[in-house]
């Protein structure tokens, strides 16, 4: 398979342009400058170009021959509200807000295989390329917005991909993992109400601090008690919030929990159990408990097929060496997951170097995404977009009967 697919001096423009993507973050369903520019960009290749999906998403269709076969390659554009800390030339001239997880990259990467695709036109169908806004937003996301407004009738795909970045793996490597790729995130607010009343006099009072406390150690026990060990749970209090002076016992408390899993009947079996927990804990206090349980990204469950023959473009363009077939499953989460419950395809990673490894192009320390010192490594950015072209052209190779790619 042909390693050099990119054109002369694309991996350079994109390079620039993701650069400048990162320099002008935008937050969820805002991508308006990022958005104009993947337009612009796709239209200038070629592309028929669709705006205002889930109100910032781009599709960019090209159709070869006469085949009716279909793909849709999806990057996300949104940024993420986060303070920057990098001291290099392209960081964040926006307040609060940068691209601390690599989805400047995504959206870069996926319009240099733009160009190669449309360049080379080695296909028989047709492309449909989906840059997605909101993918930091949890269940009221951008993936499912796009749905609902009618991406999938509207630009059929007979299989869909997605690629993100992964610090902690050596850069420009390719994972992938077949079935549960990726957890659900559910998240829940509790709001525990007692009887407030003075510090002195704590027996006139019913203390939902103490009904808080309690009660955080007891969803714990879902997870060590009533959930099989060998399944993989995360029950995490990210918030707790009660009164406003030392000496006054407030009439409220608020807690707010991440739930995690792998699967979607030990999801349905934590919800029961988390609600039945929190009131009865309130109620052994004479308190009471309100729990507003909100369903975030579903399980995130790649095809077989579909990953096998992604597996093989990145073996067959890059070497074995370069490419892990059987990852652990993360327990973060992402809304790809329903396209995937829509259509077959798959989700995959690629490395984007050793955390505490440094990057002489940035002079940057390789960290965690979601970290206010991340920066893509725009090392994967050619890789990425010679791993997209390539996929295009062998799941819509010429002269391959329908299914058969």
């Amino acid at each position: 398979m042909n390693t050099t697919i990119l054109p002369p001096g694309a991996a350079d423009r994109y390079i620039a342009l993701r650069r400048d993507i990162h320099e002008h973050p935008e937050l969820g369903f805002e991508e308006h400058r990022t958005a104009d520019i993947v337009a612009t960009t796709l239209a200038e290749l070629g592309y028929t170009v669709t705006t205002g999906i889930a109100g910032t998403g781009v599709v960019g269709s090209l159709k070869m021959g006469t085949s009716a076969r279909s793909i849709g390659l999806r990057a996300d554009m949104d940024a993420l509200p986060i303070q920057e800390t990098n001291a290099i030339p392209w960081a964040s001239k926006t307040a609060n807000v940068m691209h601390a997880c690599g989805h400047d990259g995504h959206t870069a990467s996926l319009l240099a295989a733009a160009q190669a695709i449309a360049q080379r036109r080695q296909f028989d169908g047709t492309v449909n390329l989906i840059f997605q806004p909101a993918e930091e937003l949890g269940g009221a996301g951008g993936a499912k917005r796009m749905m609902d407004e009618g991406l999938f009738s509207r630009f059929p795909c007979d299989a869909i991909f997605a690629m993100h970045n992964m610090p902690g793996w050596p850069a420009g490597q390719f994972l992938f993992r077949d079935r549960v790729m990726m957890a659900s995130s559910d998240r829940v607010l509790i709001t525990l109400r007692g009887k407030g009343g003075h510090g002195a006099v704590p027996q006139q009072a019913i203390d939902p601090t103490i009904v808080a406390a309690s009660l955080i150690l007891a969803l714990q026990t879902i997870v060590s008690r009533n959930i099989d060990p060998r399944e993989t749970t995360v029950i995490s209090v990210g918030k707790l919030h009660a009164g406003t002076s030392y000496n006054i016992i407030p009439d409220t408390a608020e807690l707010e929990l991440s739930v995690r899993t792998f699967s979607a009947e030990i999801r349905n079996q934590l919800e029961t159990r988390i609600k039945d927990i929190c009131r009865l804990q309130a109620e052994s206090f004479g308190a009471t408990a309100h729990v507003d349980y909100q369903r975030g990204y579903p399980v995130l469950i790649n095809t077989s097929a579909e990953t096998q023959s992604a597996l093989q473009v990145a073996q067959q363009l890059f070497g074995a060496d370069q490419v892990v077939a059987d990852i652990a499953p993360l327990t973060g989460s992402e809304d790809f997951a329903y396209m995937l419950q829509d259509r077959p395809g798959c989700y995959l990673l690629i490395g984007n170097g050793e955390i505490g490894e440094h990057n002489e192009n940035s002079g940057l320390t390789h960290c965690m995404v979601h970290n206010p010192g991340y920066d893509f490594n725009d090392v994967c950015l050619p890789r990425a977009a010679k791993f997209w072209t390539a996929l295009v052209e062998h799941r819509l190779a010429c002269g391959a009967e329908p299914g058969n790619a």
